[in-house]
């Protein structure tokens, strides 16, 4: 007869496990996260957070630092040998004509009070009158900040066009005759000063050989197609140092990666050199490229008043030229802080790319 319950060796009773009860949705413990995805999507929406903190963080230094430049360039303009009364009159106007004109321009209040005077137009997008035309300044400046800007975009993408492509070459053949040759060309485009430059392809592909327009050529608004045409040539000449100081930091950059754990890697993996190289290397070196990005747009912004100069083109560099020789000091000051707000635009951009391409960066 079997025993109603088994026994152990012992004489104690031993427990028949039962069938297990049914056991709902486990919990997470407490701390932490139930799924991964709610870890993402935490993380997805502090991004927008850190943008916005960056964006304020940048506009908050960039306020003092253009109030800066433009006190700094308010002041050093007062010593340009010169007068404006006498620039507007005249060198024969009679002292009580002089006198006048300092008055309604408002030359005779003390320099502090000038400058907080313009700076409060300034902010609430007054930037003066012309001292020789009569004209608000910021008709005037927007006036010619079409041409500057496409210049300045065209010499860029011409610096990219050739550095960037240029630079991997010369990483990937490192130590060769190739990359011996691109660095002495980079170093070559450095030295060349832009206005030099812009005059040898003038005599070459506008007096020569006839490709390309000449200085003097016609407007946007007049002739859209040969204004183009007539920027190739500045641009070239604009871009031609940004592009060997792009291909020498792209040159670096790439070499280091080039060498990296990571690479070897894939490699070893079998992954293709040219996805090892412009997906991977490339990707990994964009911090530097934006970088030189950066600095690039700023000493385009500079030099573009020298090769307008050189092609005979209206932007902002010829009009701060002009002002100059006319000692038309608001229009000076409303160029400044122009080209010191693009400036300061470009390094906002620059921070807030750094963040897209490299989250680590808090």
């Amino acid at each position: 007869m079997p025993l109603p319950h088994p026994v152990s060796a012992r004489g104690g009773e031993v427990h028949r496990p039962g069938p297990e009860p049914a056991r709902g949705p486990s919990r997470p413990s407490v701390g932490v996260p139930a799924r991964r995805g709610a870890v993402r999507r935490v993380r997805r929406g502090e991004c927008p957070m850190k943008a916005l903190r960056v964006v304020a963080t940048s506009v908050a230094s960039a306020v003092p630092t253009l109030i800066l430049a433009t006190f700094i360039v308010f002041f050093l303009q007062r010593l340009i040998p010169g007068d404006p009364a006498v620039a507007l009159a005249g060198d024969y106007a009679t002292p009580e004509r002089l006198a006048e004109i300092r008055a309604d321009l408002g030359l005779n209040e003390p320099l502090l009070q000038q400058y907080l005077s313009w700076l409060g137009g300034a902010l609430t997008g007054d930037l003066g009158q012309s001292f020789r035309t009569g004209q608000p300044v910021a008709d005037l400046v927007f006036e010619r900040l079409p041409l500057t800007l496409i210049l300045t975009g065209l010499a860029l993408l011409v610096a990219v066009a050739i550095g960037l492509p240029a630079g991997v070459l010369a990483a990937q053949r490192a130590e060769s005759r190739f990359d011996k040759f691109l660095t002495t060309a980079a170093t070559l485009g450095i030295a060349i000063p832009n206005f030099w430059l812009g005059m040898m392809l003038i005599v070459v592909f506008a007096l020569q050989l006839g490709w390309l327009p000449g200085p003097g050529g016609p407007s946007l608004a007049d002739d859209p197609a040969e204004a183009m045409r007539g920027l190739v040539m500045p641009a070239v000449a604009l871009g031609a140092v940004g592009a060997a100081e792009i291909a020498r930091q792209v040159r670096s950059a790439m070499i280091e990666n080039l060498s990296a754990d990571y690479v070897r890697t894939h490699r070893a993996k079998g992954l293709p050199s040219r996805s090892i190289i412009w997906k991977h290397a490339l990707k990994n070196s964009s911090l530097p490229f934006a970088t030189i990005l950066g600095i690039q747009v700023s000493r385009l912004i500079g030099s573009a008043v020298v090769v307008e100069a050189v092609f005979g083109l209206s932007g902002l560099g010829s009009l701060v030229v002009e002002a100059t020789n006319q000692r038309d000091y608001t229009v000076i000051q409303a160029v400044v802080f122009v080209a010191a707000a693009l400036v300061l635009l470009t390094n906002l951009i620059v921070d807030i790319s750094y963040r897209i391409l490299d989250p680590r960066i808090a």
